[in-house]
């Protein structure tokens, strides 16, 4: 009884480590990391990138018209606002105290603090010069010391495998919010995606991984080598993981609010324009005593969201 009882301290003690913490406490970790800033430089540029995913996919036939709603759809979705809430709840989620408190010295260390600002200045770069970058167009100085310690920079912080969830996901979020804002099948819309952004996840982290070591490296260009020996020690730590997980949790969880938002603004919009165009043919057709044309209508809208490709 005495062991059984010894185990059940240990189980409750376990989980009372595990517990997550409060949206408070998220939010210092949040601030003093700077997400907001980074995540504020990248949403001027999404109804752009928004509206090409939609372009590229020959199934969805949209015309200007509707690609405009798209671009209009993702300014009203991709927002600081819409991100934060659910970005800082799964930020809690996946902190605990214990090591809230070493992830809170490390990014008020000088060290941090120059982590993060090299992460804003790198975020806040332009969308241009961030694809030259990853492109290799734009390069900073190495050594094959500084490159292998940067290859396990990439492995530590999960950067090519965030980056690419985000993306998947975020496209999955835009589907489904369309199919909710559309009345379509949410169900068959949600699957269809899931299939699509499974199947193209593994070849895609392999296409980023070089672009992203490559953003690690311009990024933190103004670290020393015993700098970035420090940074690794810190994130391959323990706590350093925790620190990992809990950033990516948030910012994954972000970006899905904002393209399901997004996904919701554009179905509404799509089927706005599709009952609009059906009024107005409505209004074209000839009265009941004068012949009207044999041909049959053509459906106004398409009949399903485009999914990642």
């Amino acid at each position: 009884m005495v062991r059984f009882i010894a185990l059940l301290m240990l189980t409750v003690n376990v989980y009372a480590a595990d517990a997550p913490v409060d949206i408070d406490t998220a939010a210092k970790i949040y601030q003093a990391a700077a997400v907001r800033e980074q995540v504020r430089a990248s949403l001027g540029t999404m109804p752009k990138q928004i509206r090409e995913m939609f372009s590229r996919d020959a199934s969805a036939q949209l015309t200007e018209e509707q690609l405009a709603a798209v671009s209009t759809a993702a300014e009203r979705g991709f927002r600081i606002d819409v991100f934060e809430t659910p970005a800082l709840g799964a930020l809690a989620q996946n902190l605990d105290a214990p090591s809230v408190a070493k992830i809170q010295a490390f990014l008020a260390s000088d060290l941090g603090k120059r982590m993060v600002a090299a992460d804003v200045e790198a975020a806040t770069m332009g969308e241009a010069n961030i694809d030259k970058v990853m492109n290799g167009q734009l390069t900073t100085p190495s050594t094959p010391k500084r490159d292998a310690i940067f290859e396990k920079l990439e492995r530590a912080t999960k950067s090519t495998e965030s980056t690419v969830h985000i993306f998947l996901s975020m496209g999955q979020a835009v589907a489904l919010g369309t199919a909710i804002g559309s009345g379509l099948d949410q169900k068959s819309v949600a699957e269809r995606a899931q299939k699509s952004s499974e199947s193209n996840r593994a070849g895609l982290e392999e296409e980023m991984r070089l672009p992203m070591r490559r953003f690690l490296t311009y990024s933190y260009r103004n670290l020393s080598d015993s700098d970035l020996k420090h940074l690794l020690a810190f994130l391959e730590s323990p706590v350093g993981v925790r620190y990992v997980t809990a950033y990516n949790a948030a910012m994954g969880a972000g970006y899905d609010a904002m393209g399901k938002r997004t996904g919701e603004q554009l179905g509404e919009s799509l089927r706005e324009l599709a009952q609009a165009q059906f009024d107005q043919s409505a209004q074209d057709r000839p009265p009941p005593d004068i012949a009207a044309p044999q041909t049959p209508l053509a459906s106004p809208a398409p009949t399903s969201p485009p999914v990642p490709r």
